[in-house]
């Protein structure tokens, strides 16, 4: 009887003891659980940050550079052998992504073996983009070597309205009656634009005829070509359940096959004598970088922002522009491009934040939980 009753005892005493203990070990779990949410939450918003800056940088440094390799003395590279090596970096990075995610090279190889040559006609939905964006990317070098920099940038953003349109056409999206009200802001921002005194059309540092006809028939065209086939590839990506990387590497490799033709019927003689790498120096392979990695860097402001920190660094890229425009290509602000620029810049802040509801984009994870194939 008295083991028992110690027994007992000395088993109350323990249970007394887990319960007092117990609220300790509580906080502690908590306070742990606390701590990685906040880490995370810190890292988001350096991840936000980060990207924002990269894409506002992305996207004035590219079009500075671009018009500074167009327009400056010495030889001129061939601006198709330039798409085509920006295609190929496109296909390598997402080949990069697509074996992280993979793990071994063997996996990697068997992944493509079975989503791309086990599926040509697959591969062939891809081929239509390919071949428009490939067109548009040689179109952009042929603006850029008739407009300046501020003008395209600001020009370009017209690529809205037309995929906007395009939008609303082929996959039945709503707008609200502010961004339609944008739309038209926009519209009149980039005409005005067009309107520039006589001793500011030409820039003092072109060594090269400018056309500013050709240059903005150049703007357009492209802008129609990257509003249809941007919703284009959208209805590819929602239709299947390929992972974006891959995709990436079907529309890039296609984008290759298609430039080289390109590039053998536009400049293939000129190529035969001079090379393929003529003209180039380091300043034209950033021009190819920047370009390759613009997609990867929206994907990313996509997936840790949101569109109207996406259209906040669109704004803040056409600010740059104008302002290093001025200063390194002699650029001469007028009262029309100040107030067409504006324009567009609150257009592209109202169309990014009046999004309806029902027209935000859904991902559908199923068992893919990487959070790479969600950007």
């Amino acid at each position: 009887m008295i083991n028992r009753e110690s027994g007992s005892l000395e088993q109350n005493s323990h249970e007394e003891r887990n319960l007092l203990e117990t609220p300790d070990s509580a906080t502690d779990s908590t306070s742990e659980e606390t701590a990685d949410d906040t880490g995370q939450c810190m890292t988001r918003t350096m991840l936000k940050q980060l990207s924002l800056v990269l894409l506002t940088l992305q996207n004035a440094l590219l079009i500075l550079v671009m018009r500074y390799t167009r327009t400056r003395k010495g030889d001129m590279y061939f601006a198709t052998t330039a798409v085509v090596l920006s295609e190929g970096l496109k296909v390598l990075t997402s080949l990069m992504i697509l074996a992280a995610q993979e793990g071994t090279f063997i996996k990697l190889m068997c992944y493509l073996r079975d989503n791309i040559w086990r599926q040509p006609l697959d591969c062939l939905k891809v081929s239509v983009p390919a071949f428009i964006y490939t067109l548009q990317n040689n179109l952009l070098y042929i603006a850029l070597s008739n407009l300046d920099a501020a003008t395209f940038q600001v020009s370009y953003q017209l690529k809205i309205l037309t995929t906007a349109l395009f939008s609303v056409l082929m996959l039945k999206k709503k707008l609200s009656p502010q961004q339609w009200s944008a739309l038209v802001i926009l519209f009149v921002g980039v005409a005005l634009v067009q309107f520039r005194p006589e001793d500011s059309k030409s820039s003092k540092t072109a060594t090269t005829d400018q056309r500013p006809s050709v240059g903005l028939f150049a703007v357009i065209l492209s802008c129609f070509m990257s509003g249809f086939a941007g919703v284009y590839f959208e209805k590819i990506l929602k239709g299947t359940k390929q992972s974006l990387w891959l995709r990436n590497v079907q529309l890039g490799s296609m984008s290759v096959i298609i430039g080289l033709i390109t590039m053998e019927i536009k400049d293939g003689p000129k190529i035969q004598e001079r090379g393929f790498f003529f003209g180039y120096d380091y300043v034209v392979w950033i021009v190819i970088v920047f370009q390759s990695l613009g997609g990867l860097l929206v994907a990313v402001v996509v997936k840790y922002a949101d569109n109207i920190l996406k259209g906040f660094a669109t704004s803040a890229a056409i600010v740059l522009s104008c302002i290093a425009s001025i200063y390194l290509f002699d650029f001469k602000l007028s009262f029309p491009f100040t107030t067409g620029a504006f324009l567009v810049i609150i257009s592209v802040y109202i169309y990014s934040k009046f999004v309806p509801e029902n027209s935000l984009p859904q991902v559908n994870v199923g068992k893919e939980k990487s959070p790479s194939r969600l950007m």
